[in-house]
């Protein structure tokens, strides 16, 4: 309240007018008032029964009232839009007028020297306690129809974490996405491959066919990512990998620390849910372009090089990547080295384990559909 109430003060006199207040703080005053409303609702019973001994102790239709209310919506309302606070409250830190605003908040004593992200996760815990206070009343409560009720606004909430889990979820791996689709570039093939030749006048139709779509997927995962370095006939080469539920892709770095967009590099907004590495690189600037055609994960051949071959050709930490069509011919190789050893085998781990579950997860579909056509058929 401290920083929402200052925000509101200084814009109320024309400073920081364009930051927005929903974006930062969602509808906390709400959940504020509902919580306060529980709250004194809660202790006025306990006074009641404390100073009128025969007064009985109504905690039931307190909690049926704000349970079944609007406690846990408000909350899922402000626990959706905190992903998004989070990320905006990263975006607006490098700004020097925002910047001197942080500080004079987090010097009050009431802040006992939080800062705001650290603050703007509390209502997100304060959700998940409301199983255990629950859970408290309940062993505590002697009448059985009590009991009855409080186990079911328990479940109610818990199934209200559930449900929000998943939408949260959803939400960080959409954000996660869109900024991937900014970070990574697809090369149209004739920059990516000298011997196709494509005269001008053809290339506008072909450019219609974008591959930038391919990230909109709302079932695809990210499952593992970082840099490593490619072996080339003469050179190394730095590169960054994306392991997805379903394909691998291989980009190759290209660094700019240069003004983005005419503006400040470092005011570009980074998704918080990426690695530290990849948001370091989107804030200079960088980019990442597809090497080649990702490589679909029944179509990848992973294999470790063994240790004879590090003396012989000076490869270390490496393992090969092969890439082959439906026809089971090879179609591209891709010799990649880790910084470390224990780093390779995370890799390989990861990119075994995707395998698998994606192997796994299509025989499923497989047999299912063999399964509904024997039956039609018999039908």
């Amino acid at each position: 309240k401290i920083f929402m109430n200052t925000l509101k003060y200084l814009q109320s006199n024309e400073f920081l007018l364009d930051v927005d207040l929903w974006r930062l703080f969602a509808n906390l005053e709400e959940l504020n008032k509902i919580s306060l409303s529980f709250l004194k609702t809660f202790f006025e019973t306990v006074k009641e029964h404390v100073s009128k001994s025969d007064s009985p102790m109504d905690f039931s239709s307190i909690l049926r009232t704000f349970f079944q209310g609007d406690l846990c919506q408000t909350h899922q309302i402000y626990c959706l839009n905190y992903t998004s606070a989070v990320f905006y409250l990263e975006k607006l830190k490098h700004r020097e007028d925002f910047g001197i605003y942080l500080k004079w908040c987090e010097q009050n004593e009431q802040c006992k020297r939080l800062r705001l992200s650290e603050l703007l996760v509390a209502p997100l815990h304060r959700l998940t306690r409301y199983p255990l206070l629950l859970n408290n009343i309940w062993k505590r409560s002697t009448d059985e129809t009590e009991k009855g009720l409080i186990q079911s606004l328990k479940e109610k909430v818990e199934k209200s974490i559930w449900d929000l889990e998943g939408k949260v979820k959803w939400l960080d791996n959409f954000q996660k996405f869109r900024q991937l689709q900014e970070v990574i570039i697809w090369p149209q093939v004739w920059d990516r491959d000298k011997r196709f030749f494509v005269p001008e006048c053809l290339k506008h139709g072909l450019r219609e066919n974008s591959s930038e779509n391919i990230l909109s997927s709302a079932n695809r995962l990210l499952l593992h990512e970082g840099r490593l370095t490619l072996a080339e006939s003469t050179r190394l080469l730095d590169v960054y990998l994306f392991l997805f539920n379903d394909f691998l892709l291989i980009t190759k770095i290209k660094r700019n620390k240069k003004k983005y967009g005419g503006s400040d590099t470092s005011l570009i907004p980074v998704c918080p849910s990426l690695t530290p590495e990849l948001q370091s690189f989107i804030r200079e600037g960088g980019c990442c372009t597809v090497l080649d055609q990702p490589i679909p994960l029944d179509r990848l051949i992973l294999k470790n090089i063994e240790p004879v071959h590090v003396t012989v050709f000076s490869l270390r930490n490496a393992f090969l990547i092969q890439h082959e069509n439906r026809y089971r011919q090879c179609i591209a190789v891709f010799l990649l080295q880790a910084v470390t050893e224990t780093a390779k085998k995370a890799w390989m781990s990861q990119i075994e384990m995707a395998i698998s579950k994606y192997t796994t997860r299509h025989e499923t579909k497989k047999s299912t559909a063999f399964c509904f056509s024997v039956e039609s058929s018999e039908i």
